[in-house]
């Protein structure tokens, strides 16, 4: 009686590769049910899911203001490499506003700064980074910041107003240095010595522009003509005495200019 077992090695080459392909198929997809099945049990029967980036506890924090509670819920979500773009900006921004209203200037320009590299279209944004920018007394960045608001949205009120105001400020700073240095008088017409002397030293040619101007105020301020005149002559006194007096020995031109305008700004009762 003839063997009935056949070895694969006695099938022809073609039925022997057809096999062997068969038997490797099979072992692939027993490792993919096992695999599966290991997916579904370690999730109680459901496979495992990607987790979710939920910002509203770091929106929520932010708006109560509770700084232990908003630094955990914001940082899970701006440190998450798989948070939205969206969650993300959120996030930002509201940790900046937070960080802002505790003084925490640079983290909060820091998160803003970040929100901005993602969405340059939020004109709120600008205009808050604007402002924090002004607190560190950096102006020149605050206007660009209020610019790019603007920019954006030329109807925004907050960076309008703040950006006229730092304009302006920023034009009454290049006034100050324009004449900074200067006194009231041409000094290429300065014939006596204590001219001459204030003319080569800035703090004395600033103290005198000084002077000239709180003087212009209170006549300007003066109640009638007589009162100016009288003013007036108060004014025209000091200058003859400042004349007279410099160079001899004891005067000193500096406090005499500082009492002089003291007392024209009101602190003699005036």
């Amino acid at each position: 009686m003839m063997d009935s077992t056949v070895s694969w090695q006695d099938l022809p080459a073609a039925a022997s590769m057809r096999f062997q392909k068969l038997l490797r198929l099979s072992g692939a997809v027993a490792l993919s049910t096992l695999s599966l099945g290991a997916a579904w049990a370690a999730t109680g029967g459901e496979p495992a899911a990607t987790a979710q980036i939920d910002v509203a506890a770091c929106l929520s924090a932010t708006a109560a203001d509770d700084m232990d509670k908003a630094g955990p819920a914001c940082a899970a979500v701006i440190d998450n490499e798989k948070t939205a773009k969206p969650d993300l900006i959120k996030a930002l921004i509201a940790r900046g506003a937070l960080l802002a209203r505790h003084d925490q200037i640079d983290r909060a320009i820091a998160d803003d700064s970040r929100a901005l590299l993602l969405d340059p279209t939020l004109a709120d944004v600008f205009n808050a980074r604007g402002e924090l920018w002004l607190k560190k007394g950096d102006k020149p960045k605050a206007v660009q910041d209020f610019g790019a608001a603007l920019r954006i949205n030329p109807n925004h009120e907050k960076a309008k107003a703040n950006h006229q105001a730092i304009a302006r400020e920023l034009e009454r700073i290049g006034a100050q240095m324009a004449v900074a240095g200067k006194p009231s008088f041409n000094c290429a017409g300065a014939r006596r010595p204590v001219e001459k002397a204030i003319c080569a030293n800035r703090e004395l040619a600033d103290l005198d522009r000084e002077v000239y101007a709180a003087n212009a105020r209170v006549l300007r301020e003066a109640h009638d003509t007589g009162e100016a005149r009288k003013f007036q002559r108060e004014q025209d006194d000091f200058i003859a005495r400042r004349n007279a007096g410099f160079g001899r020995p004891g005067y000193d031109l500096k406090k005499a200019m500082q009492d002089r305008l003291q007392r024209l700004n009101g602190v003699d009762g005036y």
